[in-house]
């Protein structure tokens, strides 16, 4: 998995006010949660803030990082838990993460990557992507960048499920009956099964 660097610094004022504030500097409030707890064993939250662009830069990429995070001197690596986007401009406006322990696993959902030419594909179908991402439990040194899956034998109207999958050192997470990929019938595939059919009757 990739690593990508960020620098935040810590944030007082959780007020409305404030948080209204900070946005309009080109700062996005953010908050790390890690494996301290409080007194009533509720998880302790590192509340900061972190410049606009570096934020986009972990949003928008097709990739998933390792987050190295600088807190006024302080590191930490996480991972991206949830992230907020303003209902009309689109822009984050709030991220959560996850600080990461390198002995204990995690939950991520990892891009899927399909690879090779359907059957279904050969004889006229079309490949559909249903999920974009699965989720997955291992340690974060064992998660890849992406989750290759074999299209090759895929015939028409036949789909790959994520409990046809298996990957090694990851556990899935995303439900076995979730479609990850089908090959549908188009027009075309309609209308040459369909010409098979009548020369077969001759």
């Amino acid at each position: 998995m990739k690593s990508i660097a960020i620098n935040g610094t810590l944030r007082t004022d959780l007020g409305k006010k404030a948080t209204k504030e900070v946005r309009k500097q080109g700062l996005v409030p953010c908050v790390i949660y890690g494996e301290k707890r409080n007194e009533n064993g509720d998880p302790v939250a590192i509340h900061f803030l972190v410049d606009e662009k570096q934020i986009n830069k972990v949003v928008y990429s097709p990739n998933i990082y390792l987050v190295n995070i600088d807190i006024e001197g302080t590191a930490y690596q996480a991972v991206v838990k949830e992230i907020q986007f303003h209902s009309v401009k689109d822009n984050v406006i709030h991220m959560d993460f996850y600080e990461v322990n390198a002995t204990k696993p995690i939950v991520m959902a990892v891009p899927i990557a399909p690879e090779g030419l359907a059957e279904g594909v050969r004889a006229g179908g079309k490949l559909v992507t249903m999920v974009r991402k699965l989720k997955v439990r291992a340690s974060v040194d064992a998660i890849p960048e992406k989750l290759t899956i074999d299209v090759t034998k895929l015939g028409l109207g036949k789909s790959i499920k994520c409990g046809d999958l298996s990957f090694e050192g990851l556990e899935l997470v995303t439900p076995k009956e979730v479609v990850v990929v089908t090959v549908k019938m188009t027009r075309a595939a309609l209308g040459a099964a369909a010409a098979a059919a009548a020369a077969a009757k001759k």
